[in-house]
């Protein structure tokens, strides 16, 4: 009896064949000529991720009750939806009274 069934050959072998297909260089070389090569007049940039960065600054700590009366005298979290919405940098105007009501 053979140590590996025959019906265990084919997935094998092509686990192990079809990575070497793709590994294969291009058909064609991808050197520039040099009689037809043109300066390259791409230019490169960088901007760092940390250009935008706020630093963390701690908040005074409020009551819940104080905290809870100003979210209802701003119109509640339909007020906090419309600024998640704004670009970054505008801010949505606060609105006096209960706000949207449905």
């Amino acid at each position: 009896m053979y140590p590996f069934p025959l019906h265990w050959l084919v997935p094998v072998g092509l686990t192990v064949v079809l990575p070497m297909a793709f590994a294969q260089p291009s058909s064609q070389p991808r050197t520039p000529d040099s009689k037809n090569a043109a300066p390259s007049s791409l230019t490169l940039s960088y901007k760092s991720a940390f250009v935008d960065y706020r630093a963390y600054s701690e908040q005074s700590i409020v009551s819940w009750i104080d905290a809870n009366d100003k979210v209802a005298k701003i119109g509640g979290w339909r007020a906090y939806a419309k600024e998640a919405r704004q670009p970054d940098g505008a801010s949505a105007p606060a609105t006096g009274g209960q706000g949207d009501k449905p």
